[in-house]
């Protein structure tokens, strides 16, 4: 059994009287977003180690448990190894960490106990030293009876030292942060007015794991123009999601009437907002607007292909352009199915093909841009099966 070991101690630097686990953080708080990633990585319970409830730390438990786990409060390690299954591991999170699934995950399928490490030289100010050159990085996966270890201590220890460094002593694996990761927005931030510029990174870092080189070459650099400002306005997500569905209609529209040019160009911007508007949504834990942007940004390149195909027969008489959109939908479909989220770069996908749909119609050879994105889905889905018999 996997449980989550959260810290909520610190006050905030900046904000006397507020603790740093409360900070907004991409529209939640810190200990929301850290209780996400605990969530996504598989846990069924988390404890949160407290100094005091303060009215925002009640309302984010409360929020906590509303996404189905378990959520306790405790003052001290021996009332957390009470409320734990006494088989369970720990992931523990240090108070104030802001860090990615990417970072987690590899922590979960490790055996005993383990700790995410820096060199000392190189650790972040709010990285806690625990000897032999390194500092923590604010991760780690333990056993829960170091709890009961850290319980039978003298009460006016700090949990989250005592349980770190029994875990040091004890021999724990240690794993190296990779450089790549700091600069992806992990770190210990207990100063509001930093939090903006790890959301910015944490952002990029989402969208660095998603596959496809329209995600990377196309969704991350508008993301990093974009999402700022929109984060220091407090823009709601629906307004992005809204503003991305009217666009992606507008460009169908635009096809329908024959303007397709200007329909496929404001179809591969909207398929682009919805995109931005799938990780504002992760962010702020508001998964069914993600799965609306989610289908959007499949469905209108699908409708885009079938309309493009239909305005093109309608000009030349014949049916040739519709059987091609419709043979591009279904390899797109069975691609999708089979290659899943890991993929080399440079396979396709539904946002892909509407940038090759577009560029072919940009230069007045829509037909041949319809032709060129469906070997292209058919290639990708070629590559997929292989995949998927080279791992059977």
């Amino acid at each position: 059994m996997l449980a989550g070991l959260i810290f909520a101690v610190q006050d905030a630097d900046d904000r006397p009287g507020a603790l740093a686990a409360t900070l907004p953080f991409a529209g939640v708080t810190v200990i929301e977003y850290q209780a996400r990633l605990l969530i996504a990585a598989g846990v069924s319970q988390i404890v949160v180690v407290v100094a005091r409830l303060t009215p925002e730390l009640l309302g984010a438990v409360a929020r906590i448990g509303g996404r189905g786990v378990a959520v306790d409060t405790v003052r001290s390690a021996g009332e957390a190894a009470a409320r734990l299954h006494p088989l369970s591991h720990l992931l523990v999170l240090a108070d104030g960490l802001v860090t990615t699934e990417s970072v987690l995950l590899p922590l979960t399928r490790e055996k005993g106990d383990v700790l995410l490490v820096t060199p000392e030289g190189e650790a972040d100010t709010g990285f806690e030293l625990i000897g032999g050159g390194d500092a923590w990085a604010g991760v780690a996966r333990l056993d829960g009876r170091r709890l009961g270890e850290v319980a039978a201590m003298p009460r006016d220890y700090d949990v989250q030292s005592a349980l770190l460094h029994v875990a040091a002593q004890a021999g724990a694996l240690r794993l190296v942060l990779p450089e790549d990761e700091r600069r992806s927005g992990h770190g210990v931030e207990r100063r509001r007015e930093t939090l903006e510029a790890r959301s910015r990174a944490v952002v990029a870092a989402t969208l660095a794991t998603r596959p496809g080189w329209f995600n990377r070459w196309v969704v991350r650099p508008l993301a990093r123009l974009a999402l700022p400002p929109l984060m220091r306005r407090h823009v709601p997500t629906t307004a992005l999601a809204g503003a991305a569905t009217v666009l992606g209609l507008a460009g169908l529209a635009g096809l329908w009437v024959g303007q397709l040019t200007i329909g496929l160009l404001i179809a591969l911007f909207g398929v682009a907002t919805a995109a931005l508007a799938t990780s504002f949504a992760w962010l702020r834990d508001e998964a069914a607007i993600a799965r609306v942007m989610e289908v959007l940004v499949r469905g209108v390149p699908a409708l885009a292909a079938l309309l493009l195909g239909h305005s093109i027969d309608v000009e030349t008489g014949e049916l040739t352009a519709l059987v091609l959109a419709l043979a591009l939908v279904a390899a797109v479909g069975l691609g999708e199915r089979a290659s899943g989220r890991a993929r080399p770069i440079g396979w396709g996908d539904p946002p892909a093909y509407l940038v090759v749909l577009a560029a072919g119609t940009l230069l007045g050879l829509p037909l041949l841009g319809l032709v060129a994105a469906t070997l292209y889905a058919i290639v990708t889905l070629a590559l997929a099966i292989e995949a998927l018999r080279a791992s059977a």
